[in-house]
């Protein structure tokens, strides 16, 4: 893949209710990257896949498009990721993976195997895990609303902890967890 043509990216930190989410985005204000702070290695491998020529310009949260959206979707307005704009990069399979996640509803859970399923890859769950996994864009590409095939909780790179929260945000956003 080449080296990103967009110019400066800019990072920034967004405080959310699960802690520090790290924010990065080209010149053009699309996201590229999500992360929560706590998993800075990820990030980091992911931005030296990117190729970038130089660091992101470290910015105030409230510099990046993306902040306002987020806030409010962490506010309750559940909609607002939706108004986010991205700009990923990753195989033809994550590409449609992480895709068919930003049409999920907030609220809606699917399992690996249905979204196997539903991309025309019946027996690809594996491959749809591994590209879940791949997703640079916490929350945004909502890959907290992949289950298992039984409806339980597997594995999320922000942990268990903030898969459950953000499942339960989502589906009654009067009753968040505290």
């Amino acid at each position: 893949m080449p080296a990103d043509t967009c110019g400066q990216w800019r990072r920034g930190e967004l405080a959310t209710p699960l802690g520090p989410l790290v924010l990065v985005e080209d010149a053009a204000g699309r996201l590229r990257a999500a992360e929560w702070r706590d998993a800075e290695a990820r990030l980091a491998r992911w931005l030296a896949r990117q190729r970038l020529e130089r660091d992101p310009q470290t910015v105030a949260a409230s510099k990046l498009a993306a902040s306002a959206a987020l806030a409010d979707y962490f506010a309750g307005a559940l909609s607002r990721l939706d108004d986010i704009a991205v700009a990923l990069h990753g195989t033809a399979l994550q590409l449609a993976v992480w895709s068919a996640l930003r049409g999920l509803c907030a609220g809606e859970t699917r399992s690996y195997g249905s979204l196997a399923a539903a991309l025309g890859r019946p027996r690809a769950a594996r491959a749809i895990g591994a590209a879940n996994a791949a997703n640079p864009c916490a929350v945004v590409v909502p890959c907290h609303r992949l289950v298992g095939a039984d409806g339980r909780l597997t594995g999320y790179a922000g942990g268990l902890a903030r898969k459950r929260w953000l499942l339960a945000h989502e589906a009654v956003p009067a009753a968040r967890p505290a």
